[in-house]
């Protein structure tokens, strides 16, 4: 008995284990409440501000060392190549050619002169810098930046409020944070951006980046025309000015003879680097001062410029967010693309933000 008893026990329990498991019972989905979602939005555009806010003070830092460095190798780099002996002979050369070549327009070898400085000085001060950071890539990290700590907040919020992520996720999937379309590509909801990894792949930001570059014009922070000019313009005046006795005193060697002809062009070669070396202090302070001046400039503009500069694309999701958020949540909305605030009433209506 105690054997049969056995016998039906095993097959009691292995005719259990071949049960069909049942499925389980899907909870209820939770209830949010509609003053929990409108709380929900306040906090979302208070986490947009905040996020923008350290974005700002992280674009700030990175202008200042881009400055930095800019002005770093422009001494170590750039003055020194522009003051020696050697290059200024090359120059004059160039200048001869520039004039020879002008066919009477007015400043030619000063507009080429400036050109090829600038082509040296993006060589040697714009570009190394740029191996390190520039203010394109200040763009893109400063929306990055944003983007993860909005990403943060909202699973804070989620928490916080006890609303579960899919149902935070399939609200701010109706919320504009890109809209520049048709077509759809260059549209993208908040949910998409704190979704996609990373974040430059997303097509709609590749379409923001580009009109940002195109409200800026075709002339970047690397253009330095102006600073250029003035220092083409000294260079010229004295190199032509050196023209006419170089030209004198070759004359004057050629007929001496070989020996003395020699020793006459070495003389005046002497001369020359003597009166370069004279030049060179007020050369380099003007460089200083111009190209000082002109990137001063710049980059003020591209600290604090709100559609092209480096928190251009913050600012502008920024917009986008809070003010499609501004009359559920009952705030201030923040007008697209400078970041001011619009303290008109907008709680009747969700207010769209125009791209």
């Amino acid at each position: 008995m105690n054997l049969r008893s056995l016998i039906v026990a095993v097959l009691v329990v292995l005719a259990g284990c071949v049960t069909p498991a049942r499925a389980p019972v899907p909870a209820p989905p939770v209830v949010v409440s509609q003053s929990t979602w409108q709380q929900v939005d306040r906090e979302i555009v208070a986490a947009s501000q905040s996020a923008t806010e350290q974005a700002k003070i992280y674009s700030r830092g990175a202008m200042d060392y881009w400055r930095t460095r800019v002005y770093q190798l422009t001494e170590e780099n750039f003055i020194p190549w522009f003051s020696s002996y050697w290059t200024q002979e090359w120059l004059s050369v160039k200048v001869s050619w520039y004039s020879l070549s002008a066919k009477g327009e007015q400043d030619a070898s000063v507009k080429r002169l400036a050109a090829y400085l600038l082509e040296e000085y993006q060589q040697r001060v714009l570009a190394p810098v740029a191996v390190e950071i520039d203010p394109d890539q200040i763009l893109s990290l400063a929306m990055a930046f944003y983007v993860d700590i909005l990403q943060e907040e909202l699973q804070r919020i989620s928490q916080r409020h006890g609303v579960p992520m899919a149902q935070l996720n399939g609200r701010i999937q109706k919320i504009p944070a890109i809209a520049l379309g048709p077509p759809p590509a260059r549209n993208a909801s908040l949910y998409q951006v704190v979704h996609t990894q990373p974040l430059n792949t997303l097509p709609a930001y590749a379409a923001l980046i580009d009109k940002i570059h195109k409200a800026g014009g075709d002339k970047g922070v690397e253009n330095t025309d102006t600073a250029m000019a003035p220092v083409a313009r000294r260079a010229s005046k004295r190199i032509e000015a050196e023209m006419a006795p170089r030209g004198a005193a070759s004359a004057v060697a050629a007929a001496a003879g070989k020996l003395a002809g020699a020793l006459i062009s070495v003389g005046v070669a002497g001369v020359r680097a003597i009166i370069q070396a004279n030049d060179r202090p007020d050369s380099e302070a003007l460089i200083r001062s111009s190209l000082g001046n002109t990137f001063d400039k710049a980059w003020v503009k591209l600290v604090q410029n709100p559609t092209t500069g480096v928190m251009a694309g913050t600012l502008y999701m920024a917009a986008q967010i809070e003010g499609n958020l501004a009359s559920s949540a009952e705030v201030p909305s923040v007008s697209p693309g400078n970041g001011s605030v619009d303290w008109t009433a907008t709680q009747s209506t969700n207010r769209q933000i125009a791209p």
